[in-house]
Formats: C-alpha cells, sequence, structure tokens
C-alpha cells in the first residue's frame, strides 16, 4: 500500500484498518452504480470484494507471491528485494488482514446500505 505505517503487529493492523476503509469506499461506489443501472445486489458485492482486494492488498499480495517465485540465490538480490518491502517480517500477515479487511469493509457496507434500503421500502408501504 505505500504508506507510512508502523512496523509489527502495529502496522498490520493499521493496514487491515485502510484496507476496510477501502472496502467500505468501494462498496458505496458500486451500490450507487448497480442502483443506477438496476443491477441486483450480488452484482456489486461481487465487483466491490474483488476491486477492494486489488486496491488494498494488491501490492503486497504481488511481492509475497514474486517472493515465492524469483529465485534469491544471491545475496545481493534477496537484500534488493527485501529493502522494497516496508516490513519482511510481517508480509504474510500483513497481507491475510488486508485481504480480511476489505472484505469485512464490503460486507459491513452492504449492511449499512441494505438496512438503509429496507427502511426506504417500508415507508414507501
Amino acid at each position: 500500500m505505500n504508506l507510512p505505517l508502523h512496523f509489527g503487529l502495529l502496522g498490520t493492523l493499521e493496514a487491515g484498518l485502510i484496507a476496510l476503509l477501502v472496502g467500505l469506499f468501494v462498496y458505496a461506489l458500486w451500490h450507487r452504480l448497480a442502483r443506477a443501472l438496476g443491477w441486483s445486489a450480488g452484482h456489486a458485492i461481487g465487483w466491490a470484494c474483488v476491486i477492494a482486494v486489488v486496491v488494498a492488498a494488491g501490492i503486497d499480495a504481488w511481492k509475497l507471491f514474486y517472493m515465492g517465485m524469483v529465485r534469491l540465490e544471491s545475496p545481493l538480490y534477496a537484500r534488493l528485494f527485501l529493502s522494497s518491502i516496508h516490513d519482511p517480517n510481517e508480509l504474510g500477515s500483513r497481507v491475510v488482514l488486508e485481504v480480511a479487511g476489505a472484505l469485512a469493509g464490503v460486507a459491513l457496507a452492504w449492511v449499512i446500505f441494505s438496512s438503509r434500503s429496507g427502511e426506504k421500502n417500508a415507508s414507501d408501504r
């Protein structure tokens, strides 16, 4: 995410919280788009989940994948690659919390927006 976060567990929790906010925001945009186009809530939830995970965890997930695929046989290459990662010790847990935070943000936004539309529909009757 390229933000100046803390190191260790605190930085991991911060990344997860930022991902939760990204999920909330992305679902809010997709909810408006789905209502304008007449799509179901499933389309908004699905696309919001995909985009929120890509935005929130994309860079860190790519670095985690790339670190497992590239041959870091030389200490120089390993040091160069690890210097590009903000906190290499917590990369795996940060990716997990970013994905979980993005999905939880979308779910929370769905609950918020579906309760609003339920109140609106109940008042129309």
